[in-house]
């Protein structure tokens, strides 16, 4: 499990543009660097990864492939917690971590069928279909937008349940119409508008949410 944690976690910072140096995935895994290295140095071994100069740690065509079946594990099973058994998005991570590993490949694929295979879980993160393939559109920042533009929430952040619950009180949830009001300068806070009440977040957190239109 350990092994697959590890592939999955430098598939997202791959995908996400940024580099997979020895400490962001420590960062990533919750261990010291130490930690980190030594199991790098393990899916080298079992050529799952490899490290690139001035690039990190990439991971080789294996490495990749078990990544994206374990990510496509836990977005379905997010989706199917919160689809069909209700669990706010808040929940969804933990109980999708703890189920990814045991998961058989039959029940992946009647889950799959029997939510109409989605596209996207409920953070609007990508799910890799059957064949591993994923969505790579690309969204803008809410940060991003201009004061008086508006847009629709395609994707959270995902992970931490505190952030996620906040997110779901101001209903800044995938699928939402937001409209920036105000945008402060050096750096400051940004003002957004959601169903009709307005709430300023921290330019951090603007970064953080992808949209569309």
């Amino acid at each position: 499990m350990a092994i697959q944690d590890y592939l999955k976690e430098i598939y997202k910072i791959q995908a996400s543009g940024d580099r997979a140096t020895t400490t962001a995935i420590a960062k990533r895994m919750g261990v010291a660097p130490s930690s980190a290295t030594s199991m790098l140095k393990k899916l080298a071994a079992l050529g799952l990864a490899e490290h690139a100069p001035y690039r990190g740690v990439e991971l080789s065509e294996a490495g990749a492939k078990i990544a994206l079946e374990v990510i496509r594990h836990h977005r379905l099973l997010e989706q199917y917690l919160a689809q069909t058994l209700g669990l706010g998005i808040d929940a969804v991570h933990d109980e999708a971590d703890r189920l990814e590993h045991v998961i058989s490949e039959e029940l992946e694929a009647r889950i799959d069928e029997q939510l109409g295979y989605p596209t996207h879980d409920p953070h609007g993160d990508p799910i890799p279909d059957a064949g591993l393939n994923v969505d790579r559109t690309s969204l803008r920042s809410l940060e991003a937008l201009s004061p008086g533009e508006e847009a629709t929430v395609r994707r959270i952040p995902d992970g931490d349940p505190g952030l996620l619950r906040y997110l779901a009180e101001l209903t800044l949830v995938p699928g939402r119409k937001v409209t920036m009001r105000r945008s402060e300068p050096f750096g400051g806070p940004v003002t957004v508008d959601v169903g009709g009440s307005e709430h300023p977040i921290s330019r951090e957190l603007a970064g953080q949410i992808g949209v569309s239109g």
